[in-house]
């Protein structure tokens, strides 16, 4: 009568090791770039968006501004147009997995093929494998860490973040990042519905965002190229 909850006690606690306690590895994941200049890398996640997001890599080139952009697998093979209005104009492309299912609840298998997919179908649509990866909401597991050396992809998390799991109106976003705006920091931003509506709200927050962290010293670039002025 009593294995029963010994059991799920056992299955709870290899859980709880295999998907919270991998959060320990995330510290030597990069959060920030160096603090050597006055470098901030925009980042964009979940899309690409068909819509939204050719419009969101123009605007940013209209301003001459290069970004990176963490691409869902699954939504990048669905629109392929859309990943290469993002190249075109001269942004960086890196991997948010295949099809932004938390890796809370991926076992081992299922973690190498979110990432490996997204790897190998970025490559075909873009000529180039990209080089980060960022893990949908920013959850990991124990099996993620060797994916990820076996792919050649570095893990890359944000130091600024403002909108999450809750919408933020255009205004807010922008004041969220010019308060916490910082040498070496890493924006996250969201080009596609994580959040209903994100990309509309972004498109209207990011000419004051861009203005303001230029207004303030700040140089925007490309993760690569932040990670590369260390």
């Amino acid at each position: 009568m009593r294995l029963a909850p010994l059991a799920l006690g056992g299955a709870a606690a290899l859980w709880v090791g295999y998907a919270w306690g991998a959060h320990a590895m995330t510290l030597a994941a990069t959060w920030r770039g160096p603090a050597l200049g006055r470098r901030i890398a925009l980042t964009f996640d979940d899309g690409p968006d068909p819509t939204w997001t050719p419009r969101i890599a123009e605007a940013l080139a209209a301003r001459g501004v290069r970004a990176t952009f963490f691409l869902v697998g699954r939504r990048a093979h669905g629109h392929p147009r859309a990943v290469r209005a993002i190249v075109d104009a001269g942004h960086e492309i890196a991997s948010h997995g295949w099809s932004h299912r938390s890796l809370w609840f991926c076992g081992p298998r299922r973690t190498a093929d979110e990432v490996l997919r997204t790897q190998d179908r970025l490559a075909e649509l873009t000529g180039t494998a990209p080089r980060f990866f960022r893990p949908p909401w920013g959850m990991v597991n124990a099996a993620l860490f060797g994916v990820l050396r076996r792919a050649g992809l570095s893990c890359v998390f944000w130091s600024v973040q403002p909108e999450g799991l809750r919408a933020q109106a255009p205004e807010a976003q922008t004041a969220h990042v010019l308060a916490r705006a910082h040498a070496g920091a890493i924006v996250d931003l969201h080009d596609a519905d994580g959040v209903p509506g994100a990309p509309e709200r972004l498109a209207a927050a990011l000419p004051a965002m861009i203005d303001g962290l230029r207004d303030r010293g700040y140089t925007l670039t490309t993760v690569g190229d932040l990670l590369a002025s260390a």
